[in-house]
């Protein structure tokens, strides 16, 4: 299969690759009507990329049975208005059936996250992306690399035997290793998503990613939108200035290791009315200190 066929795929992956939450009713299961409402939001409001099934999304606390919810979901809202990239993953049997699935109901292209297992080797890490992406050639595949020590020569080796792996999701928090590691694997040969979204996207876009992702989106399109511009454009101070902006809400998400991480982004759209603040353990709902400043960032974005 030539590259070109993935043309699509490749243009979704140079842009705001939007992490959609998954928004939780009362009695504990997904809102489906509050999910739609939040997807349509993010059309509506210029989002063309979502990622059903990603960190934002509480991922790895959904059930099997919801992983395809969601995805059904996200396909129906997204319709020919957007770009469908799924996350996929745990063992290589439930990786390869969700990736499946994503075909089966329309999908473009599904996300691999790094693999969760205290065990890997970088030749394992190539086994596995490998079984996904020969389960659905005709999909666009981006592994989502967390692993700082694996090699750049592993991911060429990996898309040499599957030409359909055409992105990276990068989420090492090192600019100067993404560089290295882009040039190594091939930088022209894979679109680069920065993965750890606006707070190292200038960083990563000045070593040449095209796209990145975002789990603020979800709360202020507009915001992430003015991002991507200025980075397309060159314009780096302008860039900043939506970083510093952004800067604060993506420090609250980011202390303690990440723990807050979507529940900073759902406590955000709960303050805007748009879902509930509920996450699903390990996660937990923020104190009462930290709700104020969250809304008080949120509804100075809404303006």
């Amino acid at each position: 299969m030539s590259s070109v066929t993935y043309e699509t795929q490749r243009a979704a992956l140079a842009d705001v690759v939007a992490i959609p939450v998954t928004p939780f009713a009362e009695d504990g299961t997904v809102d489906r009507d509050t999910h739609r409402a939040l997807l349509r939001r993010l059309l509506d409001g210029g989002i063309r990329t979502l990622t059903p099934n990603g960190n934002t999304g509480e991922f790895y606390a959904l059930t099997p049975e919801e992983r395809k919810l969601v995805t059904e979901l996200t396909m129906d809202e997204a319709g020919d208005r957007g770009v469908v990239l799924v996350g996929v993953g745990h063992d290589v049997p439930t990786a390869v059936a969700s990736a499946r699935h994503a075909r089966e109901v329309g999908a473009q292209m599904v996300m691999v996250h790094q693999p969760v297992h205290p065990y890997v080797s970088d030749a394992g890490w190539v086994d596995y992306h490998r079984a996904v992406a020969e389960a659905v050639p005709e999909l666009g595949v981006v592994p989502y690399l967390r692993n700082a020590l694996l090699p750049g020569a592993r991911l060429a080796e990996l898309a040499d035997a599957c030409p359909n792996v055409i992105g990276v999701k990068y989420a090492v928090p090192d600019a100067a290793r993404f560089a290295a590691f882009a040039r190594d694997a091939g930088l022209d040969r894979f679109v680069w998503v920065a993965g750890l979204a606006e707070p190292y996207a200038p960083s990563y876009f000045s070593a040449g990613a095209t796209g990145f992702t975002s789990g603020l989106v979800n709360v202020a399109p507009a915001v992430s939108l003015n991002m991507i511009e200025a980075l397309r454009s060159g314009d780096y101070p302008a860039a900043m200035k939506v970083w510093e902006q952004i800067r604060r809400f993506e420090e609250l998400r980011a202390a303690n290791g990440s723990a807050n991480n979507v529940t900073v982004v759902k406590e955000a759209l709960a303050s805007l009315g748009l879902c509930r603040r509920d996450v699903r353990p390990p996660s937990r709902a923020l104190p009462d200190g930290e709700r104020a400043e969250v809304a008080a960032i949120a509804a100075g974005w809404s303006v």
